[in-house]
């Protein structure tokens, strides 16, 4: 049997990994500045993330969400101190898509309605809903999930108004990235975040925070919405919050009651993946890597001033996109096949950045000094 061919892969077999470092079956060292699409949070085989696991093992496995497990009532405990929203309740899955799926279910229970906005360049994830609410012709199933969706540009305040106006009694939710991420790194701005909340709440519609991406620290607030000051009806995660371990979640506001039944899964917050997460949340307090991902972000948008085949900066801490005047397929090869870094990409122009929050100023100094001189041969 074969594997159905739906990634492209570069000729590089991972064996080992440390930090932000991989080596390879050769021995060869890579720097990691996209940690598997922003997953990759504490950085790799962190000591204390091990043992967390390695603990868990000598216990108890898995076992399904009909009896206690008192690791799940420890992970919100400790994901309602860092993130500063004890109210909230927390809803365990197990990824971005399947978080996004779940919150857009709750908009409909909650409205009786089916009408989703959502926004230009944004991307939800792969399941049917999340596909639905994705800008990206490439992959619309011809699904609907009962859902019928409006999209507007990001950070259109006028056009914000007018579908609200004209469609806001007929809308379920509003999903919307904290940093838009394989779109290219855009951010909604303060006064955009505002005004949809403050329409949300005018038209009793749901909004959701997808920070699959841009939450847990990355950039430098716990979540990237945080930076507005405003309170969502609910927060999807994913992404960072296991390090690797596949684990997803669903915030969600006390103003909305659950009834049994109401959502359900048969991996979500299984015993290894509560362990993860919680290792995770640990590491992120006790080696401060929100303030880390500030500090190496801020050194990083200093470095790239300095490039000036780099035509924008977008994004906050480790969360960057770096658009070019040209495209960057060839500089993101000579990157990885000649100097070992691994970097992401969006569209054709624009480099990804998505690295451990314990990326260290050396770390990202290498880069830095080797995309100046990567960028000034080819000038």
């Amino acid at each position: 049997m074969k594997l159905f061919p739906v990634y492209p892969l570069f000729d590089i077999e991972p064996v080992k990994a440390q930090g932000a470092t991989l080596w390879d079956k050769n021995g060869d060292a890579y720097l990691d500045l996209y940690g598997g699409h922003a997953v990759i949070s504490i950085g790799h085989n962190h000591p204390h993330y091990v043992q967390r696991l390695k603990e868990q093992l000598d216990k108890i496995v898995f076992y399904s969400n009909s009896v206690q497990n008192p690791l799940q009532d420890t992970l919100a405990q400790k994901l309602g101190e860092l993130s500063g929203l004890e109210e909230y309740a927390l809803f365990l899955c197990n990824s971005g898509a399947e978080a996004n799926e779940n919150a857009l279910k709750i908009a409909s229970f909650q409205t009786n309605k089916k009408k989703i906005l959502c926004f230009d360049k944004a991307f939800h994830g792969r399941t049917s809903a999340a596909v639905a609410v994705t800008d990206n012709p490439k992959i619309q199933a011809p699904l609907n999930q009962g859902h019928e969706t409006l999209r507007i540009p990001l950070n259109d305040t006028e056009a914000l108004h007018q579908v609200f106006k004209e469609q806001g009694s007929e809308l379920a939710g509003v999903i919307i990235e904290g940093i838009q991420g394989v779109g290219g790194i855009y951010l909604p701005n303060t006064e955009f975040l505002v005004a949809l909340r403050n329409l949300c709440n005018q038209y009793k519609v749901i909004l959701i925070l997808d920070e699959i991406q841009s939450g847990y620290g990355r950039s430098g607030n716990f979540f990237a919405f945080q930076r507005a000051d405003i309170q969502p009806d609910l927060i999807t995660m994913a992404k960072g919050m296991g390090n690797g371990f596949p684990i997803g979640g669903v915030l969600i506001h006390p103003s909305i009651e659950a009834w049994s039944g109401m959502l359900g899964t048969t991996f979500g917050g299984n015993h290894l993946a509560c362990a993860a997460a919680t290792a995770v949340l640990e590491v992120i307090a006790s080696e401060n890597l929100m303030e880390n991902a500030i500090k190496i972000g801020n050194y990083w948008q200093e470095a790239f001033e300095e490039i000036s085949a780099i035509k924008e900066v977008r994004g906050e801490g480790l969360m960057l996109g770096l658009e070019f005047d040209f495209p960057i397929k060839e500089l993101r090869e000579k990157l990885l096949f000649e100097h070992h870094i691994f970097t992401g990409y969006s569209g054709t122009n624009i480099i990804r950045l998505l690295p451990p929050l314990n990326l260290t100023e050396n770390e990202a100094g290498l880069f830095a000094n080797t995309l100046k001189k990567l960028t000034e041969l080819n000038g």
